[in-house]
């Protein structure tokens, strides 16, 4: 009989098989091959039509930095923010470390959240901000914990972030947003490899003194925070939050390692093209999963679906 374990995750219960690392690399697997057998994406064989691919998956691109990130109003905004996401991320080849940072603000549950990593093929890292109003959802021996709405336009924030890895700057982003991201293709790291010096702009005083005392409560030391009036800087290293049950030494390594090779795929085969459409055809006729794998930024829809097959259950 398998056993059942429940393992109590600030802000959300999850229950979950004792093979569970086994499980994971199985799916995994098995979903690399399925995908090798679906239907190839259209193809891009001009700017323009690159540009219609990304626009399709919610995202567009900086040429100067050469990055992906997130149109203000993409697909995934409708679905918000569930733990279940950070959980199934592991299993589609995502080894990111993640920081959710909780409190209450003008009578709603906030979240704000941080995330940095290995996205499949890309270094990525996001800055996501939700609120909810709703109580907790209940799945006996599924799932229990909040479901956040991703906030409206006039409840964005003004977030910024350097990414750096080694010390070295991968890229940077800021403006008024509720989904911050960015995207560098071909660019394999470690987790622990890189940072996210953080800057962002608090809505007031109260709402300001509310996201600080949370920074605290999970473990950043006041050392570590500066404060200007209601924009709050601080440097997210190593995540001072429970990280998914899903991350493992074991399942690190293994998906990091299948990582580290497609990205080292992308660079040989890209390296002698300047423009993306040059770019895509290559890797369309030599490496056809890549270019699967390359509009499949970030979170992907199989992710953000995970909470509609939870939905079943209620």
């Amino acid at each position: 009989m398998i056993e059942l374990i429940r393992t109590q995750i600030e802000g959300g219960m999850l229950v979950f098989p004792s093979i569970l690392v086994l499980l994971l690399i199985f799916v995994y697997l098995i979903y690399r091959i399925v995908r090798s057998l679906m239907p190839r994406p259209a193809t891009a064989d001009t700017e323009e039509e690159f540009k219609k691919l990304l626009d399709d998956a919610g995202y567009t691109f900086d040429p100067s930095q050469n990055i992906f990130y997130s149109k203000m109003n993409p697909w995934q905004r409708k679905y918000g923010y569930c733990r279940l996401y950070d959980e199934a991320a592991v299993a589609l080849g995502m080894i990111i470390d993640s920081e959710p940072v909780r409190f209450e603000y003008g009578g709603k549950r906030w979240l704000i959240e941080f995330w940095k990593g290995q996205y499949h093929l890309s270094t990525g890292c996001e800055i996501g901000v939700y609120y909810t109003e709703e109580p907790n959802l209940d799945i006996p021996g599924l799932f229990r914990g909040p479901f956040y709405q991703s906030v409206d336009n006039k409840n964005r924030l003004y977030l910024a972030y350097t990414l750096l890895k080694n010390g070295r700057e991968v890229f940077r982003r800021e403006g008024k947003h509720w989904w911050l991201t960015g995207f560098k293709p071909g660019e394999f790291s470690e987790p622990w490899e890189l940072t996210m010096k953080v800057r962002i702009m608090l809505k007031d005083a109260a709402m300001c003194r509310s996201f600080v005392r949370a920074l605290k409560g999970i473990g950043y030391q006041s050392r570590e925070i500066f404060v200007d009036g209601v924009t709050v800087e601080f440097t997210f290293s190593h995540p001072h939050s429970p990280q998914p049950l899903t991350r493992t030494e074991e399942t690190d390594w293994i998906i990091q390692r299948y990582n580290e090779r497609i990205c080292s795929h992308y660079q040989k085969i890209t390296g002698d093209y300047e423009s993306w459409p040059e770019k895509l055809r290559a890797i369309r006729e030599q490496q056809p999963l890549l270019y699967q794998a390359l509009f499949n930024i970030g979170k992907t829809r199989h992710v953000f679906k995970a909470f509609d097959r939870l939905k079943s259950y209620l």
